[in-house]
């Protein structure tokens, strides 16, 4: 006769276990089990969103950069480009050795320099979660309406606070392959298509503008498009550590940031010249079956607010290998929820100018030193040194392209930022090694 689950007088309960955690150690190879189509559609699904829209309605918003439709979809696209390659080619360097973003900068920063950078991205992950987290809650908000009267909005953030803290605790590898290739991604793709085919029948020009031409207005457009995809640069290799080669890394890194990037900045700026004196929450509410499309979009973006947690929490084990990361994602959630309560969302451009100003130079670093001087191979003692140590050689150099970064983007932006930015810290890099070596 078969158990019913009793063992003398007590039931037996089926035991829950939590999902495996992988920290900063290396992922061997027969882990690594994502192909080019899953980092495809992963990096669509962290490019599109409503953050997104948000920044791209900036670039016609007249009280920001003013620019005709035509002239903000071309700089839509190639900003999406120049970002999205950086952004890939700091992704093969995880997908090789096979190691979070913050361990990877060990070799040039050394560990105890590497922790500089950990703490900056954790800041900047802090904020982008305290975003994530208010225009979901706005964007709730629209669909329901004030049902709790001013506590909604309050009520939405805590809501989406918490399930992207249960998403952060399944995993990248589940929330990919069970979330998003399952589920999430094609109502993502149905509702963007919905929403792009009523923004082109809209009567609105898409001429390109001559008048658009100051140059300074221009470059300073194509700094805020860049630092989208330059602000998951700390976090890719948290992800596509796991993909099986550094070739798939690449290609479907790249591919799927420059579409989708340049799609959702391409409607928002649309959405902001059809609708001026709306968010981009609010412009969508309007449309047909606007509110469906705006629960649509939500179900997608708690992924976005997923990785920042989830690589938050990364970050803090190169420092602090030894706490898990529920712990540490669960008070980085926390310092999240507080803030979006306090936030206002008109920061929002200093803040990506911000993330440009910090992270465009340490990935120039990075890739003058595993590309140039290190031939693309890190050995296992640079990744996981037995002493601390600082190498101020690459403390230098990032200092560097950030005063440039700082200099052209608000002392003098005239011929914008991010490009002057990575190429003098990945140049001065290559120059004060060479000069040491003598």
């Amino acid at each position: 006769m078969k158990s019913c689950g009793l063992v003398g007088d007590k039931v037996r309960l089926p035991k829950i276990k939590a999902p495996p955690e992988w920290g900063i150690e290396p992922v061997p190879r027969e882990k690594k089990t994502l192909n080019v189509l899953d980092i495809f559609v992963f990096w669509t699904s962290l490019a599109v969103g409503l953050l997104v829209l948000q920044a791209g309605a900036l670039l016609t918003m007249s009280e920001f950069f003013g620019l005709s439709l035509g002239v903000a979809v071309i700089i839509s696209l190639i900003g999406s480009i120049i970002g999205s390659l950086m952004l890939s080619a700091a992704g093969a360097i995880g997908t090789k050795e096979g190691v979070p973003t913050m361990v990877s900068l060990r070799p040039a920063f050394g560990l105890f320099g590497s922790y500089i950078p950990t703490f900056l991205n954790v800041i900047q992950l802090v904020g982008w979660t305290t975003f994530e987290l208010i225009i979901m809650g706005e964007a709730a908000l629209a669909i329901s309406g004030n049902f709790l009267g001013w506590f909604t909005r309050y009520f939405w953030i805590a809501v989406f606070a918490i399930w992207c803290y249960l998403m952060m605790i399944c995993g990248p590898l589940a929330i990919i392959r069970h979330w998003l290739e399952k589920f999430a991604i094609w109502i993502t793709y149905i509702t963007s298509i919905w929403i792009f085919l009523q923004v082109i029948a809209m009567p609105i020009s898409w001429q390109f503008s001559i008048t658009d031409f100051d140059v300074s207005t221009l470059l300073l457009a194509l700094d805020v498009v860049i630092a989208m995809p330059i602000s998951w640069m700390p976090l890719v290799s948290d992800y596509n550590r796991f993909v099986k080669d550094a070739k798939h890394s690449f290609i479907g890194t790249a591919l799927g940031y420059i579409v989708a990037n340049t799609w959702f900045y391409l409607i928002g700026a649309a959405l902001s010249v059809a609708y001026p004196s709306e968010s981009v929450v609010y412009s969508i509410a309007i449309l047909l079956l606007g509110s469906i499309a705006l629960l649509a979009l939500l179900v997608d973006e708690t992924d976005n607010a997923f990785a920042d947690i989830y690589s938050a929490a990364v970050s803090l084990q190169n420092v602090f290998p030894g706490v898990r990361q529920w712990k540490l994602g669960l008070i980085i959630t926390a310092i999240s929820l507080m803030l979006a309560y306090t936030v206002p969302i008109a920061q929002y451009e200093n803040f990506l100018l911000l993330i440009g100003a910090s992270f465009i130079p340490v990935f120039g670093v990075l890739l003058a030193d595993y590309f140039v001087l290190r031939r693309g191979h890190y050995d296992e003692g640079d990744l996981y040194p037995r002493l601390g140590s600082i190498r101020w050689m690459a403390v230098l150099s990032w200092a560097i392209g950030f005063m440039v970064y700082c200099y052209f983007a608000y002392l003098r932006p005239v011929i914008g930022a991010t490009i002057p930015s990575f190429f003098s810290a990945f140049t001065s890099y290559l120059v004060i090694k060479k000069l040491s070596s003598k």
